[in-house]
């Protein structure tokens, strides 16, 4: 049977449906760390174990409905120093605000490489619709990804189905908490058993101390055997804004 899709752990997130506004960019590192994970060396690939993932992500608004991301991730661990593991390009595109649509849609493509010392499949394509939603305290976002290995052990695998699903509560004007669900439930045309499948639950805060700064903070359960045990996340992100500011006497 082929393997399932490799677990990335790079970018832990939930997207939601907005976009970065035209003539400005978001900078945004992500840091992960295993804490429990797979300790073998597997087909070539590094074990996870006591790795730690830093993911460079800057993000270009190009108009009021689309925006460009660009990704270069790395890895440091134990024996093996800081390494550059690939780059990834996202670009996405989302339902204008004019159309007045009951939820917030929007719609991602990412593709790009990865080391084969880190990924097997080392060429992969992923295309995320996105939808979310807002109701006073609360946030609900789902991310219903499919993945193709584009050269790779899992080519023939076909689409997989990896979802993605995020609520959160705001319990103060700063302060928000949640769930976030991460899954690779396998070929989309054939699930595959829940021993094999990868599952991650986060409990995440999220910390908005302003509209330029993305702070989010988890900690992740592995809860199947083809998933690492426990993971730490954080995400600190700075908006960046080109539009000249008007003075006025």
């Amino acid at each position: 049977m082929p393997s399932l899709h490799a677990q990335g752990n790079y970018e832990i997130q939930v997207y939601g449906s907005d976009t970065e506004p035209a003539k400005s960019t978001m900078v945004e590192l992500h840091s992960n760390y295993t804490i429990d994970g797979q300790k073998k060396l597997i087909d070539g690939v590094y074990p996870t174990n006591h790795q730690e993932h830093e993911t460079l992500e800057i993000t270009q608004g190009i108009n009021s409905w689309s925006e460009v991301g660009f990704y270069v991730f790395t890895s440091l661990q134990d024996g093996r120093g800081w390494q550059w593991v690939g780059d990834h390009i996202r670009p996405r595109v989302k339902v204008p605000d004019s159309w007045h649509w009951p939820v917030g849609v929007s719609l991602s493509t990412e593709v790009g490489y990865q080391r084969a010392s880190y990924s097997p499949d080392t060429w992969t394509w992923e295309i995320r619709p996105i939808i979310d939603k807002s109701v006073g305290r609360w946030y609900f976002a789902v991310n219903p990804a499919l993945e193709r290995t584009l050269h790779g052990p899992d080519v023939n695998l076909g689409i997989g189905f990896s979802p993605a699903v995020k609520v959160g509560y705001d319990f103060t004007k700063v302060v928000s908490g949640g769930v976030e669900y991460y899954a690779d439930y396998g070929s989309i045309t054939s699930i595959a058993p829940l021993h094999d499948q990868q599952q991650q639950i986060f409990l995440v805060t999220d910390l908005n101390v302003s509209p330029k700064w993305e702070i989010n903070l988890g900690v992740g359960l592995g809860p199947t055997a083809a998933t690492d045990r426990w993971m730490v996340k954080g995400i600190l992100g700075r908006h960046f804004s080109w539009v000249k500011q008007s003075v006025t006497d």
